[in-house]
């Protein structure tokens, strides 16, 4: 199988389902900045990979790259296929934006938030998380957009990127804070 299709050459590419789009189509570019988010999260992801004491961390970040595949996958389809996608699979419901509420909570009860502006750069891995959250936070404003122009029929989406800029925000925050705490026992 090649990589290549040359069908993209004329500046349109294919959505799940059915249907073409333009490269610079609303809906190709709110996707497009969801996969940046994951992509951003990779680098988190990585620099959280050889510390044992943050590996729930690790697995959180991978957590959610995997439910932004399922955003991206919802996003990337036609409204009028919907109906064909699987909840948690390709497309988001209520439960997967309520899930992200409950780690928030978990996150701020573990390392209360700071209560002053934080600049980004505490660490490596924090660093890519403030990274990624401001990626998400466009995808976000690319999703109400694309809300506006009648390409979302149900919120769930934007809700779920609402929610997940939010949380790594408050990931990022723990990142920093058991940084700081294991520089302060060395």
């Amino acid at each position: 199988m090649k990589v290549y299709t040359k069908r993209g050459d004329d500046g349109t590419t294919g959505l799940l389902y059915g249907g073409r789009v333009d490269k610079d189509d609303l809906r190709t570019t709110a996707y497009g900045t969801v996969d940046e988010t994951c992509s951003a999260l990779g680098l988190a992801r990585a620099e959280l990979a050889d510390d044992p004491d943050r590996a729930h961390l690790h697995e959180l970040v991978l957590r959610i790259q995997r439910e932004l595949f399922v955003v991206g996958a919802q996003l990337a389809t036609l409204s009028e296929h919907w109906d064909r996608l699987e909840i948690g699979l390709s497309r988001v419901d209520d439960g997967m934006v309520d899930a992200i509420d409950g780690l928030i909570d978990a996150c701020v009860e573990r390392h209360p938030l700071p209560q002053h502006f934080v600049v980004p750069g505490g660490s490596r891995a924090a660093a890519a998380l403030d990274l990624a959250r401001t990626v998400c936070r466009r995808a976000e404003r690319h999703v109400v957009a694309l809300r506006r122009g009648g390409g979302l029929p149900d919120d769930a989406p934007l809700r779920y990127l609402n929610r997940c800029a939010d949380l790594l925000y408050v990931v990022a925050r723990e990142v920093e804070g058991t940084h700081l705490a294991s520089r302060e026992d060395a």
